[in-house]
Formats: C-alpha cells, sequence, structure tokens
C-alpha cells in the first residue's frame, strides 16, 4: 500500500511539472480553434466565450463519435458532452464565432488503440491542417500536441465527484 502511494505522488509531480509549459492564455483577437473530447466534457467553451474568445470553432468528427460512444454505454460524459455540443448552436447566436464539424469518424483501428492515442491523433491532424490552436484538457494529449509543434490551450480539468447514475442502478438490478 505505501509503494502504491508513493507512485501515485511521483505520478502526480510529474504531472504537475508537465503542465508549466502549457500555454493556459489565449489571445482576444479571431482565432481558429480545434476542440477535443476534453474540453468539451468539462464544459470549458461558454466559460471561454465569457472571456472574450472569438474566431472559428472546429469540432473534429472524431470527437462526436467518442461522445456518441460514451452516449451508447450509458456514460454520464458522453450525454453532457453532447448537450454542450447542441448548446454551442444557441452560443453562436450571443458570441461571436463560427461552429464546424469536419474530419473522418474514426475506422476500426482507431476505436481499437484509442487508448494509445489513435484517436487523439486524428484530433491534432485536423488542428495541424487548419493552423488551429487545439483546446484541450487531457494532459497527455496537450503534451504530445506541444511536441508536434502545434498551439495548445491546455484547462485544467475539475475533478467532479462521481454521481450515481440512472445506468448503474439498472446494472445491478441485472
Amino acid at each position: 500500500m505505501m509503494k502504491r502511494k508513493k507512485t501515485e505522488q511521483t505520478f502526480q509531480k510529474i504531472k504537475r511539472k508537465a503542465r508549466r509549459t502549457l500555454n493556459r492564455k489565449f489571445e482576444k483577437e479571431k482565432r481558429t480553434y480545434v476542440v477535443d473530447t476534453s474540453a468539451i466534457i468539462n464544459k470549458f467553451l461558454p466559460k471561454l466565450f465569457d472571456k472574450g474568445l472569438k474566431g472559428k470553432i472546429i469540432i473534429p468528427n472524431a470527437v462526436m463519435a467518442e461522445l456518441e460512444n460514451l452516449a451508447n454505454k450509458g456514460n454520464e460524459a458522453g450525454f453532457v458532452g453532447l448537450e454542450e455540443v447542441a448548446s454551442l448552436h444557441q452560443l453562436k447566436k450571443k458570441y461571436s464565432f463560427s461552429l464546424t464539424f469536419t474530419g473522418a469518424r474514426p475506422e476500426e483501428k482507431h476505436i481499437k488503440y484509442a487508448k494509445s492515442g489513435e484517436i487523439d491523433a486524428l484530433i491534432r491532424e485536423i488542428a495541424e491542417k487548419n493552423k488551429a490552436i487545439l483546446i484541450t484538457a487531457d494532459l497527455v494529449q496537450a503534451k504530445s500536441a506541444q511536441a508536434y509543434g502545434l498551439n495548445v490551450l491546455f484547462l485544467k480539468p475539475r475533478f467532479i465527484k462521481k454521481k450515481k447514475s440512472f445506468f448503474s442502478f439498472l446494472k445491478r438490478r441485472k
């Protein structure tokens, strides 16, 4: 047990160090942004618009596929993310931005190796093609994008205490 705690402390220390070189600020001029799944699930876009974010927002179809997959599995994050994306259409009326969906949906090989970063690679590819700033709350995605020379806006996720969902109740009844 003691070794596990020490390993966790070491991991947290590495993550803190990795975050230091990531950009957390944006310019208030119109730019092109690609948003990944983590930023959507953490509901960061409305807050960024309140702070003055403007320009073109690109949501990769790979992100939509991830959200749909999570929702189909009964994962609350999938529903939160889909609701968040749907709300962007209303926010366009209030804030100065355009919204585009683009890119390939993940193929079987991407899904099979998703934990190895294949879907994240699709998202980074769209950011690179569009000379866009990648908005993410995923530390590994942010550091990978930075390693590829992409501009990144990293937003540290807030940790939400997991609530029991209706779906978990149904699973117990079976």
